[in-house]
This record gives C-alpha cells, sequence and structure tokens, in this order.
C-alpha cells in the first residue's frame, strides 16, 4: 500500500443513535494514559461498526476529555450492549482531525482500545474491539506517540 491510511477522524458532533436503543446506566469509561502534556484534549471516538470503523466523522459517539497530569478519561454514556471498539488522538491545539503528515502517519499521540497496533494502516475493528453487555465497563487506552 503506497500510502498509509491511518488519518482517521473524530468529529465530535455525532450524536447518532445506532439500531439498538440506548439504557440509561450503561457507561463505557476509556481511561487513556502517556499523555505527554497537558496542551490541548484527548478526543475519542466510539464505533460501532468495522463498516465506519476509523472513518472521518462516522464513530457512533465521540468525546473531547481534559488533560490531567498525564491522562485524560472519555466517557460514553447510553450505550445499548453490542460490539465497540474506540479511537484516541492528542488534540495538542484543539484539532478536530487528528493530524497527519507525508503518507497518512500520524503527527500526534494517538491509540486504540485494547492498545491495538498499527500496521499499514489503523488495526481492524475486530482487534480492537469488545463485546459490551451493558453496565459500566472500561476500555483502557494507552497513547503511542510519532
Amino acid at each position: 500500500m503506497g500510502a498509509m491510511k491511518l488519518g482517521f477522524v473524530l468529529a465530535l458532533a455525532l450524536g447518532v443513535a445506532g439500531p439498538a436503543v440506548a439504557q440509561s446506566g450503561n457507561t463505557i469509561t476509556v481511561p487513556v494514559s502517556g499523555v505527554r502534556n497537558a496542551n490541548g484534549d484527548v478526543k475519542c471516538g466510539l464505533f460501532n461498526s468495522a463498516a465506519t470503523w476509523t472513518k472521518p466523522g462516522q464513530e457512533y459517539k465521540g468525546f473531547a476529555a481534559p488533560i490531567v497530569g498525564d491522562k485524560a478519561t472519555c466517557m460514553f454514556t447510553d450505550v445499548p450492549p453490542g460490539t465497540y471498539a474506540v479511537a484516541v488522538f492528542h488534540a495538542q491545539k484543539g484539532e478536530m482531525r487528528m493530524p497527519t503528515g507525508m503518507f497518512g502517519m500520524p503527527e500526534t499521540g494517538y491509540g486504540f482500545s485494547r492498545d491495538a497496533k498499527i500496521g499499514m494502516g489503523p488495526p481492524s475493528f475486530n482487534s480492537a474491539a469488545y463485546a459490551y453487555p451493558g453496565g459500566a465497563a472500561s476500555f483502557p487506552v494507552t497513547l503511542t506517540y510519532p
């Protein structure tokens, strides 16, 4: 593959309901560690299908979390049971899109649930996804910087 296709976008204006009905009390918390500095915030996108995984503006829910120390916590509420994966980036200058350089390589900290690793693009949805039965769950992510 000539150009690395990692330039995913997390457009946080989404709150689109999926086919399942959200249930009050169902919360997915995403503790993000390894943040290099307190500039900006951490943007998280919760995805519910391989078809939309890391596609610009197609996350199921988005969240911007303030940075405290070297950590941030994204929280998604009213999430119906299903299969979900999270993509995260450090928006040091308030970016809505993850900044990328030549060949789509990230220019800031990024990470995925299950700490799934990139190859010639983002990891597969299945390698980052969790089966979520409902209730309270935690999908930790550790940022990687270029």
